[in-house]
């Protein structure tokens, strides 16, 4: 079976999908350094704020490349859209969780923003974002787990689909973590939302490893 949204796995695929394959899983990839490098400890204070800012800015747009490429991918191997497919429903939750993610840090790119339109146009699509990817990390989860708490086998896919699905819940905690108080307008744990926000990606990346095609599965088959 061919798991898409944050559980995807190699199967026998002809060679230029398995290129596509590899396309996104490099994609989630640099998208999961992106946002492990930019709030870890001294990164900031080494590049500066706005050099910061376009980091997470970057990791976004490759979260948006690979889950677009994603999504089609499901969609031509369905051949359609819509359904009741819980794995196409993952890719397409997914994406627009990265569309979100833009808008979140897009707008933190911008300077002299007051606390109420940080929490607007920084903290809600950040907020509804890690919702989507927590929605598809976990309809990815119970494709892959069946209807059981654990997966039914700790194969690539299994732990793929684990790793990432924690990464949503590290995800989510740093989102609501990194809300700006308005009495004080500072953020409400900086700490947190930093290390969750590393920590996740770090998930997201081991993911995006887990579900790198081999490649001798693009290697054409022999002729006798």
């Amino acid at each position: 079976m061919h798991v898409i949204g944050h559980a995807l796995v190699a199967v026998r695929r002809p060679a230029t999908r398995v290129g596509w394959d590899r396309a996104i899983s490099v994609g989630f990839a640099v998208g999961s350094v992106c946002f492990l490098v930019g709030p870890f400890p001294g990164f900031v204070q080494l590049v500066g704020a706005a050099a910061d800012s376009v980091v997470f800015f970057v990791g976004s747009i490759f979260f948006t490349l690979a889950a677009a490429m994603e999504l089609r991918e499901g969609t031509v191997r369905r051949g359609h859209r819509w359904g009741r497919d819980p794995s196409w429903w993952s890719a397409a939750v997914q994406f627009v969780g990265t569309l979100l993610f833009n808008l979140s840090t897009y707008s933190a790119m911008q300077d002299s923003l007051s606390t109420q339109q940080e929490n607007r146009l920084i903290w809600t699509p950040d907020v509804f974002g890690s919702a989507c990817f927590l929605v598809s990390g976990a309809l990815a989860y119970r494709v892959t787990a069946g209807p059981g708490l654990l997966p039914r086998r700790m194969d690539r896919a299994g732990t793929a689909a684990a790793v990432n699905l924690l990464g949503c819940v590290l995800f989510g905690i740093s989102a609501i973590a990194s809300f700006v108080v308005p009495s004080t307008g500072s953020i409400l744990d900086l700490a947190a939302a930093n290390w969750c926000t590393s920590l996740g990606a770090l998930c997201f990346l081991i993911g995006a490893v887990l579900s790198l095609p081999p490649w001798h599965t693009a290697r054409p088959a022999a002729t006798t």
